[in-house]
């Protein structure tokens, strides 16, 4: 009871000592009437400023990286932003001074069609600065691309200067499509497919001359030429007689096959004739006489009752005896009917 009765007491007795320590409120601060407080005037001190950095000092780490501009994509909090994308060897070998293939995105399309690291051909740049253009241009992936730059550079262009000329233009016949192999329904996906292909119909000297590889005029040699160099950098060569897809162009792709298995089907033909024989070849002193068949006896019957000879004929300016023309048929005798009664009585009449 004593000391809940003394905390009772010390309970009531702050706020009373509270009271008369704190200063009366004058009546004029209830209403608002009182005049404004005058504030005390606030003195500036002069803050020392740091000393400018040398110029020969080291720039701090993180600097440079500070002073490159951010992404315009930035990443979403708790993601982590995506690296850039880093070219390839070929990319970075297939340089302007090689091919003009600028990059194109990547492509993937229905059926596995498409691929990465793709290029658009548009020429072929040779060592002495001239450029060989692909019409049009063919959509490849960098390792084709490269391919074909070296067969031209290296194989085509020596071959050119044999015929007194250099190349100027490649005839694309057919590049990036997604397709099956020979366009046929529900076949293979193509190489074409994957633009790892390309087919070539003609090349085009600086002269006008233009070169199909296909055509039977063209020299023998240069065409065999062209398909030992072809065979030789390529995994598969289709050309004429190969199969009827392929008898005015040759198809060109770097297919992936188990152990390095390749395929070369192209037949190079002689030329045809400029003008075909209309008369048969003349008979050889050589070749045995011609046998001749001997008549038989009823033919030589029928001319001894012909009763005409050589000596007759010729007495009457025929130059072939009757007995070698062949005689005509004696005509049926045909039964006339009799005369009716009727008839017979007009006649008499």
């Amino acid at each position: 009871m004593v000391i809940a009765v003394a905390i009772l007491f010390g309970m009531q007795a702050e706020p009373a000592v509270a009271a008369r320590r704190s200063a009366p409120v004058p009546w004029a601060y209830l209403f608002g009437s009182a005049p404004p407080r005058q504030r005390g005037t606030a003195h500036r001190t002069a803050v020392p400023l740091p000393k400018s950095r040398p110029a020969e000092a080291p720039a701090p780490e993180g600097l440079e990286a500070a002073k490159k501009p951010a992404p315009a994509e930035t990443a979403k909090p708790g993601e982590q932003a995506a690296p850039e994308p880093q070219l390839s060897a070929c990319r970075q070998a297939l340089t302007e001074e090689v091919a003009i293939a600028p990059s194109i995105p990547d492509i993937h399309g229905p059926g596995g069609c498409g691929g990465e690291d793709l290029v658009r051909l548009e020429a072929i740049v040779l060592p002495d600065k001239r450029q060989v253009s692909v019409k049009p241009a063919a959509i490849l992936r960098c390792r084709m691309a490269s391919a074909i730059a070296d067969w031209i550079r290296t194989d085509i262009v020596p071959l050119a200067q044999k015929l007194g000329s250099t190349i100027s233009d490649l005839d694309n016949f057919d590049s990036f499509e997604c397709r099956g192999r020979n366009r046929v329904a529900g076949a293979l996906l193509s190489e074409h497919g994957r633009a790892n292909a390309l087919d070539v119909r003609a090349f085009r000297l600086a002269n006008g001359r233009s070169i199909s590889l296909t055509d039977r005029t063209v020299l023998r040699e240069l065409r065999e030429n062209v398909l030992h160099s072809a065979c030789t950098r390529f995994a598969t060569v289709l050309g004429p007689g190969s199969d009827s897809y392929h008898e005015d162009h040759i198809h060109l792709d770097l297919m992936e096959r188990r152990n390095n298995y390749r395929i070369c089907q192209w037949d190079v033909y002689d030329a045809l004739p400029q003008v075909a024989p209309l008369l048969p070849a003349e008979r050889p002193e050589q070749a045995p006489p011609r046998v001749v068949a001997a008549k038989s006896d009823g033919a030589k019957s029928d001319a001894d009752k012909s009763g005409t000879s050589k000596s007759d004929a010729g007495r009457h300016g025929d130059s072939k005896s009757n007995a070698d023309e062949p005689e005509a048929a004696p005509k049926p005798r045909v039964a006339k009917p009799e005369p009716t009664k009727k008839r017979r009585q007009n006649r008499r009449s």
